[in-house]
């Protein structure tokens, strides 16, 4: 053993001065054993392109009104919560068109709009073989959506996700929701 310890002591290591080549400071297994965490579904965070975030769906009329909220981790593609949200919607809509960024550019999304009467106001993903035409001076008014999201984000406590599970994180956006429409109605 003793031959070994300083066989291996006599080896140098190539590359710049001050870095161990061969460690691994990237994502492991946790220090418990490979245990996921009690509650760790249970809090909406995910990996996206901004860092580790929530991402809230809304379905609005204008940028003071929401009419469905969604919470999902932050990497959830947009087009997948699409259902969810369309499902949530009341049953009273009065709704004539649905403006969707790219996101949502998908053929099954525009079939379950034409198939309850809506226009589909999407953006076709430059991947698409065949551009599809969309609305471009209707689209415009989606900025009102962003308006919204804007808003959200007024709220100290939303743009900094204080609470850290999902459901007190969605609690405050409904009550900031609420407060919206009170406070421009």
């Amino acid at each position: 053993m003793a031959a070994a310890l300083a066989k291996s002591s006599s080896r140098t290591l190539r590359g710049r001065a001050g870095v161990a080549l061969g460690c691994n400071h990237g994502a492991g297994a946790s220090a418990r054993g490979g245990r996921a965490k009690k509650n760790a579904g249970d809090q909406a965070l995910g990996r996206s392109r901004g860092g580790f975030s929530t991402k809230i769906h809304a379905a609005t009329l204008d940028e003071n009104c929401a009419l469905a909220l969604h919470l999902t981790a932050g990497q959830a593609h947009d087009g997948r919560q699409f259902e969810a949200l369309y499902e949530s919607l009341p049953s009273e809509n009065v709704l004539e068109a649905a403006l969707l960024d790219r996101g949502y550019d998908a053929d099954r999304i525009r079939e379950r709009l034409a198939r309850d009467g809506l226009e589909a106001v999407i953006p076709p993903l430059s991947t698409r073989s065949q551009k599809l035409s969309y609305d471009k001076d209707r689209y415009r008014n989606r900025n009102r959506i962003e308006r919204f999201s804007n808003k959200l984000k007024q709220f100290r406590r939303l743009a900094t996700r204080y609470d850290k599970l999902a459901k007190t994180f969605f609690a405050a956006v409904h009550l900031v929701a609420a407060f919206l429409i009170v406070k421009n109605s």
